[in-house]
């Protein structure tokens, strides 16, 4: 198995550990992967005529007119606003929001529902009220298919509720349910606030991360490109290869085409990533990301490797929540189904071996210096202490979060080879596939000298 991966181990008389079906290397690269999709109803806008006319039931208004049958037209629409079909109309804004068809800032809303076509005025649809409750619904609609125009709709109308609600489904949806048409729509702006969230629902490790991020970076220059996510990353590489020799010796961050995706790539982890040979080979022979990050980050990384074997770095000792929430590391794991794993995300770790088993509706952490064989060097203090957060939750097919559990941010301090329950799950709330997220600290916040910041002059 791959250097990346979340490694399958076996316990000493426990049954033999169960490991989901996949690819071999959680943090390389060249993993095959797979995608969802689910299917939903669109938000559109549409323009509409400003022509009054009635037909059918259905009310148009034209916002111009001044003469008396325009008052009485609007008397009519008021009329019509307050009878209990209009009611009728808010109680199934499911159907409203399909077809809101917005179209300036003076322009008639044409909505259909209960199998009519309603055209109202946009300040009318404003004062009743049903533009929330057209928000409501695209809350209880979001699926891979609507997330992006709703999170643009709610931007243009002020519902910031909603565009809370998309942010947090690409949050836990963005590296679990990869997909094609997804990483086309997702702007510069959105995927920044994306990856550098700590609450982003990684899957294996950071790597992972500027994987995705260099196939999103792929589809936003190649919008017609229409393969399958399976073949995606190996398009995406060579696309990026055959451009190597126009570099000039820079990298594609650095040239013309690239310098827009600056913003999104300074909030990679690169700390994470270049703590893998494996992975560092790759953002190397890669050439997207800027020699002169990298090699900030790697002094940064040995100046930590120092303290910690040669200052008695023991981690941290108390939450920094600002630290946590912008230089944890980030990785997960997928739990096809119930039974017992066992797991470590690998990579430089600073001596903290760390094992992470699910087992009987407990997850437990435990700190290996002896017991289980180790591809690194592993600290031999007598007490070593992490920051971590845990997180659980499982998704219905359209991406919703069904179930969650969180740890908050703890300290957790553990002698050589000790090991502790960090959660308990209620069988009850248990649905698989279920999906693990981790943060975590392995170096004291109050001992850092660095910032932690990349070189400012790269970034537009």
């Amino acid at each position: 198995m791959g250097s990346l991966s979340s490694r399958v181990l076996r316990h000493p008389g426990r049954a033999r550990a169960q490991q989901e079906p996949g690819p071999g290397a959680g943090g390389s690269a060249r993993r095959p992967e797979t995608g969802g999709d689910a299917s939903g109803h669109g938000f559109f806008y549409y323009p509409v005529s400003r022509k009054r006319k009635q037909s059918s039931g259905a009310f148009y208004y034209h916002p111009d007119s001044e003469t008396d049958d325009d008052e009485d037209e609007g008397d009519e629409q008021q009329r019509l606003l307050n009878t209990p079909r209009r009611k009728k109309l808010k109680s199934t804004s499911k159907y409203i929001y399909q077809t809101l068809f917005l179209n300036g800032e003076n322009s008639d809303i044409k909505i259909c529902a209960l199998g009519e076509e309603w055209s109202l005025h946009k300040i009318y649809l404003c004062q009743d009220g049903l533009i929330q409750q057209c928000g409501e619904t695209m809350k209880e609609t979001i699926n891979v298919k609507t997330v992006c125009g709703y999170y643009t709709s709610a931007g243009t109308y002020g519902l910031d509720s909603v565009k809370k609600k998309c942010l947090e489904w690409l949050l836990n949806n963005l590296m679990t349910h990869q997909n094609v048409e997804l990483f086309k729509e997702l702007s510069i702006n959105v995927m920044k606030q994306l990856i550098g969230s700590s609450n982003l629902f990684v899957m294996q490790v950071e790597m992972d991360v500027y994987t995705a991020l260099k196939k999103w970076m792929f589809l936003q220059l190649v919008p017609s490109w229409n393969g399958s996510l399976k073949q995606l990353l190996t398009e995406t590489d060579v696309w990026f290869s055959k451009r190597k020799k126009d570099f000039e010796g820079m990298t594609f961050l650095e040239t013309e085409q690239g310098k827009p995706f600056v913003s999104v790539f300074r909030h990679l982890r690169l700390q994470y990533i270049i703590s893998d040979l494996a992975s560092a080979k790759i953002i190397e022979q890669d050439s997207l990301v800027p020699s002169e990050w990298l090699s900030c980050v790697y002094k940064q990384q040995w100046l930590a490797m120092l303290r910690a074997e040669q200052d008695s770095e023991v981690g941290p000792q108390e939450i920094n929540k600002e630290e946590l929430e912008g230089n944890s590391m980030r990785c997960g794991r997928k739990l096809t189904k119930d039974g017992e794993y066992c797991w470590r995300w690998t990579g430089f770790n600073f001596g903290f071996d760390l094992l992470v088993t699910y087992t009987n509706r407990y997850i437990i952490f435990k700190r290996n210096t002896l017991n289980q064989p180790c591809s690194g060097s592993v600290s031999l203090q007598p007490r070593r202490s992490i920051a971590f957060r845990l997180r659980l939750a499982s998704f219905d097919s359209s991406g919703k979060l069904i179930c969650s559990r969180t740890t908050g941010y703890q300290i957790l301090t553990l002698e050589k080879d000790q090991e502790q329950v960090v959660m308990n799950l209620d069988s009850r709330l248990l649905i698989f596939p279920l999906y693990i997220c981790c943060n975590f600290l392995y170096i004291s916040s109050e001992k850092r000298t660095e910032n932690n910041l990349l070189p400012e002059n790269t970034e537009n």
